[in-house]
């Protein structure tokens, strides 16, 4: 039986990252853009920019997601969170910058990308009819892990209520839950 070496793991997992921040930045997807220099110094931690869409409710806005890899990337989905002093206000993006988007977790697959996450971000801002914030958002903010990833979200249709965890709604279609303490 043979087994693939820790090294062989680490130079696939800088290739892939090396390769996916090249794509990044020669073909980026419209009003996204990330500053090469900034994450080859680091390339597990990356800060993308993006803009609004024109034409959407969040026209002319600029924002900024951080990606956190693991040594397990691209098996294990990157941790994306929305940072600076402007978090969209919209109904899958906590008040933290935690977004509710299934490719971040359950969806994720090694096929999809950096790129594809973005995609995803942009195509969800730019399909919001209303800037309001998940309806448990002050909950969620106030209880629950720094790291999104470690969050587990379930898809039902209304709030549910366990003697070891609260599980309530992210955006009428999702829900998260949080340890009881």
């Amino acid at each position: 039986m043979e087994f693939v070496s820790n090294d062989f793991l680490d130079s696939m997992f800088q290739r892939r990252l090396q390769k996916e921040l090249m794509s990044l930045i020669r073909e980026p997807p419209p009003g996204v853009y990330v500053d090469g220099q900034s994450a080859e110094q680091n390339l597990t931690q990356w800060i993308v920019h993006m803009e609004g869409a024109k034409g959407t409710l969040y026209e002319g806005e600029q924002f900024q997601l951080q990606f956190k890899f693991s040594s397990k990337y691209p098996f294990d989905s990157p941790e994306v969170t929305f940072i600076g002093g402007n978090i969209p206000v919209h109904p899958h993006v906590y008040s933290n910058g935690h977004i509710c988007l299934s490719i971040l977790t359950e969806d994720w697959s090694p096929a999809l990308s950096v790129q594809s996450v973005c995609l995803s971000i942009v195509s969800m801002l730019s399909s919001c009819k209303e800037k309001k914030r998940p309806p448990d958002n002050m909950f969620y903010v106030k209880t629950c892990n720094k790291n999104p990833k470690k969050t587990k979200w379930w898809y039902h249709g209304k709030y549910i209520i366990d003697y070891d965890h609260i599980y309530f709604v992210c955006s009428r279609e999702r829900f998260q839950t949080c340890p009881v303490h």
